[in-house]
């Protein structure tokens, strides 16, 4: 057997570790970018934990941005994201129309993109989110039931999510007819700037103001508004008197459903959702083109009504009577729910 010299050997070595720095891992080739609105609201933290979980699962390796609630940032931010390696892009969008240049720039890159819980409604965009005209339809199910006739409020979201719309779109489904005949009489709609709980607030003290306190429901579109318009109605000792809808399952909510101040809260198990977009990065980042996803469907109920590739899943509205769903699916804490509830008047708090 011929002999190799230790040079040689050394050598050799040394171009395999070149080799080995220069090439990169397949991680590394994987990166998933997650860009972020904000996080201000409490389920952004429960979304993220997922995706890192999902990528982590698949070999791939997360980086993230916060826009702090600015669509001047979270543009820049996508750009960085792409100069930081990402592969694919996650992207929960502060104002769409503002950010679509970064999204255009990623996907001329062949970067694929997720719209994640809020529309970016463009054609080669996969749509990720809960069904949002029908957590609409449950939220005003929830309040009619309690209020079939009355002076009814509309806290919106912001103007510039889609969503928006969805949500309002899927109250007056339900609400149009009540409204039509004169049972339902809208005494006040508002768009809430950014989904802040203090915009919500000072809407619902202003309409409480117009109508002399004579309002009989809230429909409010997401937990952080219904705590907004909780506060106003507190304020004026209507708390628990007048049903107040919300969604997303937020921890401040479901107490607020237990002590009675709110109606329903419909939640979207963000686990899910989170869990669902990081596996579809992955693949697609591994190269699978978004024709070829599994478990998608054509979605064209945009403003734009343009067809566009979607994964919807299902909401559940969770009211007093079925707080032990979110209990059981270990979501939030029994005592964290039930913080503050007398003793008996509770079902899951006994």
């Amino acid at each position: 057997m011929p002999r190799t010299s230790f040079a040689a050997l050394v050598g050799a070595a040394i171009l395999a570790g070149i080799a080995a720095l220069s090439a990169p891992s397949p991680a590394q080739a994987q990166v998933v970018g997650v860009s972020w609105s904000n996080f201000q609201e409490e389920r952004w933290k429960t979304d993220e934990a997922a995706i890192k979980a999902a990528i982590a699962a698949a070999g791939g390796t997360y980086i993230s941005a916060d826009a702090q609630s600015s669509a001047t940032k979270q543009l820049a931010d996508i750009e960085s994201l792409l100069a930081r390696g990402a592969k694919a892009l996650i992207v929960l969008a502060q104002d769409a129309n503002a950010i679509r240049p970064a999204i255009e720039k990623a996907l001329n890159e062949g970067v694929p993109v997720i719209g994640y819980d809020r529309l970016i409604e463009m054609k080669d965009v996969l749509y990720i989110t809960f069904d949002n005209k029908e957590v609409g339809r449950i939220q005003a199910r929830e309040v009619f039931k309690v209020k079939p006739e009355g002076n009814y409020v509309f806290i919106k979201g912001s103007s510039s999510d889609p969503n928006a719309d969805f949500l309002y779109s899927g109250q007056i489904d339900v609400l149009g007819d009540a409204i039509k005949a004169g049972k339902i009489r809208k005494v006040g709609e508002a768009y809430t700037d950014g989904w802040l709980p203090a915009n919500a607030q000072r809407n619902m003290e202003q309409f409480l103001t117009a109508n002399s306190n004579k309002v009989d429901a809230v429909v409010a579109s997401n937990d952080g508004t219904a705590g907004g318009a909780v506060a106003a109605l507190t304020a004026q000792g209507l708390a628990g008197s007048v049903p107040v809808s919300g969604q997303d399952g937020d921890q401040a909510a479901l107490n607020r459903v237990a002590l009675g101040t709110q109606t329903v809260s419909v939640w979207k198990d963000a686990r899910l959702l989170g869990r669902t977009a990081g596996e579809q990065a992955m693949t697609l980042a591994k190269g699978t083109k978004l024709a070829a996803l599994q478990g998608t469907k054509s979605w064209a109920d945009g403003p734009r009504k343009m067809p566009m590739t979607s994964i919807l899943l299902t909401p559940v509205p969770i009211t007093k009577d079925n707080l032990d769903v979110v209990i059981q699916a270990n979501w939030v804490p029994k005592d964290v729910v039930c913080r503050g509830v007398k003793a008996g008047t509770v079902k899951s708090c006994n």
